[in-house]
């Protein structure tokens, strides 16, 4: 028998950012601009295997995970304290208005098949917190692949059906901003570079590779992260099929579902609520996982402590809270890609200073700057084109 290929930790990074805020931002994508953005959702898949590669190889490299060095980024013990603490309550913020979205969005999908209100919304919580609680990554890693791969056939199956015109496809992978694309745009990079990823991929590495095991990391995190963006691809192509050509504005879940009617038909609702469902339940279990991820990395506490399930449940709980605010359930969604891109900043600087300082490569300080300069312009462009 041949040598076992080991897959995995990258689909729960796949997993994570094909939530909600993707399938959303990528239906609007196709909606309103055709298939102009496809350029963005490449862009945004490189940077995030940029990252997330670094963010690997440095914890395989250093026996240690990123959570785990970040009170000795600097020399100075107060300095060290400061910068922790802002790191770890930006991505618990972070991961907590994504939790939002995530219920938010897997309540939608839920209820527009069998209405049974915000009920929906306590269910999901609930599976939710029996994945988180059990503490076993394998349990957790299976059920998320699963549900990734039903995303994945549904869209593709869908792209694949509309048969979109290859030349205009082509056309839509060279850069150009259509007008008043620009905050599209930048949702798509925001909602695929997800902060709590890069800390939660350091961590779960270490628990199953070692330094030699390189090649095999870059392998897992090159096919999950090509996998997402094949997803996010595939949205944008079946919404503009669906809906460019026609001028049909998105208002809501259902509206959305009718880019599947080309391969499904009538049951085009049934087949997009599940996927809807899908992401937003695989998003609601990492995004919390990842969140504890850190604070125990950082304080020392155990997988399996009750720190870590409380952290859980904190983030779960508000994400469920939030269905009951008196705000749109897709700007809720909105709201959460805003709050991604405004803490990525200190995320990304934080990981670059953090890598060269240990490795000072030219080569990584390259691809450091370049990704620092493609998260600030995210940032700006939500600040001032919003």
């Amino acid at each position: 028998m041949g040598k076992k290929i080991k897959l995995g930790p990258g689909f729960l990074i796949t997993a994570a950012f094909i939530g909600p805020g993707t399938v959303t931002s990528a239906s609007f994508a196709g909606a309103s601009f055709g298939f102009s953005l496809l350029w963005v959702v490449l862009i945004s898949g490189a940077l995030a295997f940029v990252l997330q590669e670094m963010s690997g190889r440095f914890s395989l490299e250093k026996g240690e995970d990123l959570s785990q060095v970040l009170m000795k980024t600097t020399g100075s013990r107060f300095v060290n304290i400061v910068f922790t603490l802002v790191a770890v309550l930006a991505v618990v913020l972070g991961a907590a208005a994504y939790e939002a979205g995530n219920i938010t969005g897997a309540y939608i999908g839920l209820n527009e098949l069998f209405p049974l209100g915000k009920f929906w919304a306590v269910i999901i919580s609930i599976v939710a917190l029996m994945f988180l609680w059990r503490g076993r990554y394998r349990g957790i890693e299976i059920f998320l692949m699963g549900l990734v791969g039903l995303m994945s056939l549904s869209f593709l199956a869908t792209a694949v059906k509309a048969g979109p015109a290859l030349f205009e496809v082509l056309k839509g992978l060279v850069p150009a901003f259509p007008e008043n694309s620009k905050p599209i745009a930048t949702a798509l990079l925001g909602t695929t570079v997800v902060p709590y990823n890069l800390f939660l991929y350091s961590s779960i590495v270490l628990k199953r590779w070692n330094s030699s095991n390189l090649p095999e990391m870059r392998k897992d995190l090159g096919i999950s992260i090509a996998l997402g963006v094949i997803i996010t691809a595939s949205i944008v192509v079946t919404s503009a099929a669906a809906f460019f050509a026609s001028g049909i504005r998105i208002d809501s879940a259902a509206t959305m579902a009718v880019q599947l009617a080309p391969l499904l038909g009538k049951f085009a609702k049934t087949a997009f609520c599940v996927g809807l469902f899908a992401a937003g339940l695989s998003s609601a279990i990492t995004a919390p996982y990842a969140a504890s991820w850190l604070v125990r990395g950082v304080f020392g506490f155990k997988e399996s402590s009750k720190v870590f399930r409380i952290i859980s449940t904190i983030i779960v709980l508000f994400g469920l809270s939030s269905v009951f605010f008196p705000i749109n359930p897709l700007q809720l969604i909105i709201l959460a890609q805003i709050a991604n891109g405004l803490i990525l900043p200190v995320i990304v600087i934080y990981l670059g200073y953090t890598i060269f300082k240990e490795n000072k490569s030219l080569s990584q300080l390259f691809l450091i700057v370049i990704s620092i300069v493609f998260v600030l312009l995210i940032v700006f462009s939500r600040l001032f084109s919003l």
